[in-house]
């Protein structure tokens, strides 16, 4: 995993997105926040899936893997902005629109946006399942969950919602994106329409979780162990307000089992590099 995790980031430096301008600071601003790193936790997944059944096939993949990194990156640097949550701190640096300006940073996150679709139709793939990977990258970063799902998330800060509806926000706004990360990868690897179903579900599973733990970290941890702004949710609906840290933990732990018995169920190939990944993140909640 060290190596795939490594193959993939030789290749988003050498492929960070240029502006050819005289623009004093835009190029430098658009690289930013993908140089600053991250858990790569979404083209991770997606290179999971492709090398636990067409590893030759890796390569071709990168740029897949990198239009989703940036789309990932853009939705966090306009998460972070004034209007929405107005973060100072993110991945261990200083957010875009506190270094750079608030246009800066609104333009940037457009440019990655736009950019991450471009990545993947210019990929070394077969047209079919490039045309698959947009449908499914566009709906699951989309309107149809990550944009829906951070809509709810800022009208209905101060008002409390109800449990179904708080999984319904962030199973739109967290959930979908690892879920079409997972079903990207299968789609690349020629799995099953079966295995594709199974793969979606287990990462809106994952995806809740996540959640939850984020919710937990942004409790429990400061800033400099977290790498982002935390104790930052009081007026938002998390899994913590609503529940309370204890049962915050107790959901993550019943979802974090079921997450761990539904890998189980994979084939071996699948399961192992899945599970090597995952595995340090499951039960990060109670660390």
């Amino acid at each position: 995993m060290n190596k795939l995790l490594e193959t993939f980031e030789n290749h988003l430096l050498e492929n960070l997105p240029k502006s050819k301008t005289f623009h004093p600071h835009f190029e430098e601003a658009l690289a930013n926040m993908l140089q600053a790193g991250g858990k790569r936790f979404r083209p991770m997944l997606l290179l999971s899936v492709v090398n636990s059944k067409k590893s030759l096939l890796i390569p071709n993949s990168l740029d897949v893997a990198l239009g989703l990194e940036m789309l990932h990156t853009y939705s966090l640097i306009h998460d972070d902005l004034p209007a929405m949550d107005d973060a100072d701190l993110r991945r261990g640096f200083e957010t875009l629109h506190k270094k750079y300006g608030e246009v800066t940073a609104i333009l940037v996150g457009d440019a990655l946006n736009t950019e991450s679709f471009n990545k993947i139709a210019n990929a070394p793939l077969h047209n079919d399942i490039k045309v698959e990977l947009i449908k499914t990258l566009s709906s699951d970063g989309g309107i149809d969950g990550m944009i829906i799902g951070q809509a709810i998330d800022c009208f209905y800060e101060n008002k409390k919602l109800e449990l179904d509806q708080l999984e319904f926000l962030h199973i739109n706004k967290t959930a979908k994106l690892i879920a079409g990360s997972l079903k990207m990868g299968a789609l690349i690897a020629e799995y099953d329409l079966e295995t594709q179903e199974k793969l979606y579900s287990f990462g809106i599973d994952l995806g809740l979780l996540f959640q939850i733990q984020d919710d937990i970290i942004d409790e429990t941890k400061t800033e400099e162990e977290a790498g982002k702004t935390t104790q930052n949710d009081e007026a938002k609906n998390s899994f913590v307000n609503l529940l309370g840290l204890a049962g915050a933990k107790e959901s993550a732990d019943k979802l974090a089992k079921k997450c761990e018995n539904t890998l189980n169920t994979f084939d071996k190939n699948l399961k192992e590099n899945l599970d090597e990944l995952l595995t340090k993140y499951l039960f990060r909640h109670n660390s």
